[in-house]
């Protein structure tokens, strides 16, 4: 979703007569979008700030999204920042630059974000923040409560996309599942909406909560010949304790159900999940609880993050603490065991015939792309494909 709104921020101020340039070189203005899920996250932005104030000394520097949302005040201070905007008044950036003030504003607003870089594939955004506050997480806190915009606004969106010759649009939002807070409308109804423009060749979805995928949702995904067969569901712990420690609104038996029902209906479909290690009272015992039911349920790949504690989160002021090196043994076990997942996955696909959307990078000779139940393809480079839907044979 970042990448989607610093992709539309950029289109801006190309708009506004500005010419890009590429990040660490000298320039007039630098725009830094920034993150704040996790500690390191923090880090990273502080020192982009700083790599920006040392590269461009007499640049106006901004600094917008997340972290700029929670720690406005901090950032403001910092020598060489002329301008903090939070979430919502990032996309006023154009204007506020005008006036070279730091400026600290929220609203729940939503603005509209779509990437158009040199892919096959475009990042739309259809909803943003969230109202479910689990206990590790600061994201409604930066992002706000949960809105999204009208499904005939998305539309367009998507047909501007695919005029520009993209294949591929991937629907992004903090809690996509949760579309329709604001319009009286649900996510089934834009999935079927978007499905209708026959000149989308791929909707793929994004990261969507277990408890949001409804039956109806599944059995369309089924039907529909755009929808990708993939989808990536947080688990974030395969312990019913730690689940309910963190605030989550299913537990494992549930979740397994999901993901049984998901592969009854939709054949060959690819099935990501995530996995935060070492949250508070995280014992041997609830560790291998999570590794034992990751191993038993069918996906095809995990996204394994270690948690990472967050001001002003439930989580801060839970006891027993993980100490880092057994959160970092148990990150590898479960980075392995996705390895595992992974080549079992492909192994059985092995053989099939499936569209490949290829990409135009062109690495030694080779060239790739991703099937549409994400298997990434590599190819030998061939300037014909590029952009193009190509059959093959894995």
């Amino acid at each position: 979703m970042n990448f989607a709104e610093t992709s539309t921020i950029s289109r801006l101020f190309v708009e506004n007569g500005y010419k890009k340039v590429a990040f660490g070189q000298p320039a007039d203005v630098v725009v830094i979008n920034t993150c704040t899920v996790t500690a390191q996250s923090d880090r990273k932005c502080r020192q982009a700030i700083t790599k920006a104030v040392k590269t461009s000394p007499d640049a106006i520097v901004v600094v917008i999204g997340c972290f700029a949302e929670l720690k406005a005040a901090e950032i403001a201070a910092i020598q060489g920042v002329d301008l903090v905007l939070g979430n919502n008044e990032k996309f006023n950036v154009i204007e506020k630059l005008r006036d070279k003030k730091k400026e600290i504003t929220v609203k729940n607003t939503f603005f509209s974000s779509y990437s158009l870089h040199e892919r096959t594939r475009s990042f739309l955004k259809v909803q943003d923040g969230c109202d479910y506050y689990c206990t590790y997480c600061t994201v409604p806190m930066a992002r706000g409560c949960s809105r999204n915009a009208p499904i005939a606004e998305i539309l367009e969106q998507a047909k501007n996309i695919v005029s520009k010759g993209i294949k591929e649009i991937a629907l992004t939002g903090v809690n996509i599942g949760d579309f329709g807070k604001t319009t009286g409308e649900t996510f089934l109804q834009l999935l079927q909406a978007l499905s209708d423009i026959s000149d989308i060749e791929r909707i793929r979805i994004g990261s969507i909560e277990p408890n949001l995928i409804s039956d109806e949702i599944i059995e369309f995904i089924a039907r529909s010949p755009r929808i990708a067969p993939h989808l990536h569901i947080p688990l974030q712990s395969g312990s019913n304790t730690i689940l309910k420690l963190m605030g989550r609104r299913y537990n494992r038996e549930q979740f397994a159900e999901k993901i049984e029902l998901i592969h009854k209906n939709i054949p060959n479909v690819a099935i990501g999940i995530d996995v935060i290690v070492g949250f508070p009272g995280e014992t041997d015992i609830f560790f291998d609880e999570t590794y034992t039911f990751v191993n038993s349920i069918d996906v095809a790949y995990l996204h394994v993050f270690t948690y990472s504690e967050r001001p002003g989160t439930k989580a801060v002021n839970l006891p027993d603490k993980v100490k880092p090196a057994t959160a970092e043994q148990r990150s590898k076990k479960l980075l392995k065991l996705s390895e595992n997942k992974l080549q079992d996955f492909q192994r059985r696909n092995k053989g099939q015939f499936r569209k490949v959307i290829f990409e135009k990078s062109n690495k030694e000779g080779i060239m790739s792309g991703f099937t549409d139940n994400y298997i990434k393809i590599e190819a030998p480079y061939n300037s014909s494909f590029i952009g193009k839907s190509i059959l093959v044979e894995l």
